[in-house]
């Protein structure tokens, strides 16, 4: 039997989101039973230390524990492994070094996602991941000129992730929607989701003021087609 590994825990609202979209999407592929879904297996390791205070050099070093949750996955032989974590992508050369199991990349996938015809993205993601320039080497890639946020912006998506994990969604929503008037108002024509949490804060907006692309909803669309091409929702 294939199983998926997934690496999560960062934070776990996060990793219950991408949970809860994969199964969504393979219903929406044609799952009617049970046995029609994908096995998983979830590392949910809440413990993992902050990513975005180490990529700024202001917390302790999260490698070893990822580390030790790809090996987890590894003695559990799963096929395919995946992350719902923007920022701990920083390490996933050193994370995909550590097994022989093929690992999708969040930002990759999202990144794909952007309309053709998109100009200006604005980039919303932790500070730590901001600062590595992983989304904006991916778009620039695709000749999209990525925005970063300007004068208190990136203070209320910190706020925004912060209030997220805080299981705090209303409030989380808030300085979302502030934050999106402040790229729209530098000329965004879409946003890239690039924290799982945020998706979670724009389940409660009513109307984003730019379109947005949910990384967690991405990572779940190549995951669940990775998986379907295989078969892996068939039972042996």
């Amino acid at each position: 039997m294939a199983l998926i590994g997934i690496l999560g825990g960062m934070g776990p609202l996060a990793t219950a989101d991408f949970f809860h979209k994969l199964v969504k999407l393979t219903s929406v592929a044609g799952a009617t039973c049970d046995q029609q879904h994908l096995p998983l297996l979830v590392a949910n390791l809440p413990h993992i230390p902050d990513r975005s205070q180490a990529m700024l050099g202001e917390g302790p070093d999260p490698l070893p524990a990822l580390i030790d949750g790809i090996d987890m996955l590894n003695r559990n032989s799963v096929d395919l492994i995946v992350m719902p974590c923007n920022s701990a992508h920083y390490w996933y050369d050193a994370l995909r070094g550590r097994t022989r199991t093929p690992m999708l990349h969040i930002a990759e996938v999202c990144v794909s996602a952007v309309s053709p015809g998109a100009r200006h993205a604005a980039v919303l993601a932790t500070g730590g991941t901001l600062s590595t320039g992983l989304y904006q080497r991916a778009l620039s890639a695709r000749g999209i000129e990525p925005l970063e946020p300007a004068g208190h912006v990136q203070a209320m998506i910190d706020a925004c992730i912060r209030a997220v994990k805080a299981d705090s969604l209303d409030q989380s929503a808030a300085y979302l929607a502030e934050a999106l008037d402040g790229f729209a108002r530098q000329g965004a024509d879409v946003a890239v989701m690039g924290c799982t949490e945020i998706p979670l804060a724009a389940e409660r907006l009513a109307a984003p003021a730019i379109p947005l692309v949910d990384s967690t909803l991405e990572l779940a669309r190549a995951t669940v087609s990775y998986a379907l091409a295989r078969g892996w929702d068939r039972p042996a």
